[in-house]
């Protein structure tokens, strides 16, 4: 355990997610959630959905995740939040499956994106800061696959990186501090998606 990273163990059992042995579960917002021990599934909903992971905290560190959308378009934003305080404020990174192998190449470059809600949305994003919140995805995933998404975390710098490349897709300095530790499973207006072998700092979340 390092300052920077590290777990807190819940202090009762509940149903669902495992950490080093110990049971947690959810904090699940605007979604119904499955667990079936492999795959963590989210439903579709209005809104954006979360699935705050209860026991599991992170300041620092690297978050590794299988993930899994589809090709409709407006339809697929997959991804994980962390850093969050609450149901609103938060950062997250996520994926636009369906813009993976868009011959558009303005709807390419909008494949993976960072926002820090609720200052922080794609829509601002895109019109003050246009392409460097948001960018393609190297290689490129299926987009009805799975795919890997490797997210790394320091105070100064936010990595993704896809499929094992050693080149990240994105890079960004974060737009803000909120000092929390919350994690969680994350998908946008109208998604719904599918999340597997889930690491933080190299350590299984075990289910």
């Amino acid at each position: 355990m390092t300052k920077k990273a590290f777990f807190t163990i819940a202090c009762c059992a509940l149903s669902g997610v495992a950490v080093f042995g110990q049971k947690t579960g959810y904090v699940i917002v605007n979604r119904s959630l499955t667990d079936d021990g492999k795959v963590v599934h989210l439903s579709a909903a209005d809104g954006d959905g979360k699935a705050w992971i209860k026991g599991l905290d992170l300041a620092e560190g690297t978050i590794d995740v299988d993930i899994k959308g589809k090709d409709v378009q407006q339809q697929s934003f997959v991804g994980f939040a962390f850093h969050g305080v609450n149901d609103s404020t938060y950062e997250a990174i996520y994926f636009r499956p369906f813009n993976f192998r868009s011959a558009d190449p303005v709807r390419k470059g909008h494949a993976v994106q960072y926002v820090a809600p609720p200052q922080y949305e794609w829509p601002v994003l895109r019109e003050k800061y246009p392409n460097k919140y948001e960018q393609p995805v190297s290689p490129i995933p299926d987009p009805n696959d799975w795919f890997h998404a490797k997210i790394v975390v320091a105070v100064d710098k936010i990595e993704v990186f896809v499929n094992g490349n050693v080149t990240p897709s994105l890079v960004v300095v974060p737009l803000v501090h909120t000092g929390g530790r919350r994690v969680g499973y994350w998908v946008g207006n109208g998604s719904d998606g599918d999340w597997k072998n889930l690491r933080i700092n190299g350590v299984p979340v075990i289910k």
